[in-house]
């Protein structure tokens, strides 16, 4: 399973990196940080939708994307372009990520930085805001319920904000039953990595008024962007289409298109 080998990897590196520098230490530097951006207030519902545009070099499903050789400056251009938010993926084994991406990103915009990884230990937590993080990504598939709560709290307690991700009515009614306050439905299947561009549309009407509705995956054209909207998409997180053409031309295009 995919989605299963991906964390596993993402705990080995982090407890790797733990043997360099120890949880006391990554904790004292978490709490030593500025706080964390509203990302709430930022990705808050609009009359047009919203992007969080990501920091992304490769996936499983696609291969190797892009270079990326200046992630600050991709994020500044992200920034320059109008997104809401940004995501950095700091998966090193199949994304080509890492935290420095992460700390040069978060030291460079002004708009509020996700923490997109396989995050299953308070670790992962912890160094995400000793990066700079003001959100952090947990998935519900790759989970357990008592694992994802405590993630979940441990995120509040740092003052960032969960983005927790679903796939299916039942990841989605986990999310709700955490009080979730963003709330992502990703077209992509992490366990089997195929792709549905109409599940966000099929459990959308599940997320509470009170949840803000990010759509992720399966977004290349500004009709893609179209039809989240239309769906009822708050906010859309895209990647790839982001990195392999002109950022800000493209970023202006699919805003208009989610106008």
């Amino acid at each position: 399973m995919v989605l299963a080998d991906l964390t596993a990897g993402a705990v080995e590196d982090a407890e790797r990196r733990a043997q360099q520098r120890p949880l006391a230490e990554v904790e004292r530097a978490a709490l030593a940080r500025p706080a964390a951006q509203d990302a709430l207030a930022a990705l808050a519902p609009a009359d047009r939708v919203k992007i969080i545009a990501e920091v992304k070099r490769a996936s499983p499903s696609r291969g190797a994307l892009a270079e990326i050789p200046d992630p600050a400056l991709q994020a500044s251009l992200y920034e320059q372009g109008g997104a809401s938010a940004i995501s950095v993926l700091t998966e090193e084994r199949r994304f080509g990520g890492s935290l420095a991406d992460l700390e040069a990103v978060t030291g460079k915009v002004s708009v509020p930085v996700l923490r997109k990884d396989f995050i299953a230990t308070p670790y992962q937590v912890f160094e995400a805001r000793a990066a700079g993080a003001d959100l952090a990504l947990l998935i519900v598939a790759g989970l357990e319920p008592k694992v994802l709560a405590e993630l979940y709290a441990l995120i509040l307690d740092l003052g960032m904000t969960p983005l927790v991700e679903t796939h299916s009515a039942e990841e989605l009614d986990a999310a709700i039953d955490l009080g979730a306050s963003l709330i992502g439905v990703n077209a992509r299947d992490l366990k089997t990595l195929e792709l549905d561009r109409d599940l966000f549309g099929t459990l959308v009407e599940r997320i509470p008024d009170t949840a803000i509705k990010i759509a992720e995956s399966a977004v290349l054209s500004p009709d893609d962007v179209r039809h989240y909207r239309s769906a009822g998409a708050d906010v859309v997180l895209i990647g790839e289409a982001l990195v392999t053409g002109d950022p800000v031309a493209t970023l202006a295009r699919f805003l208009e298109a989610g106008a």
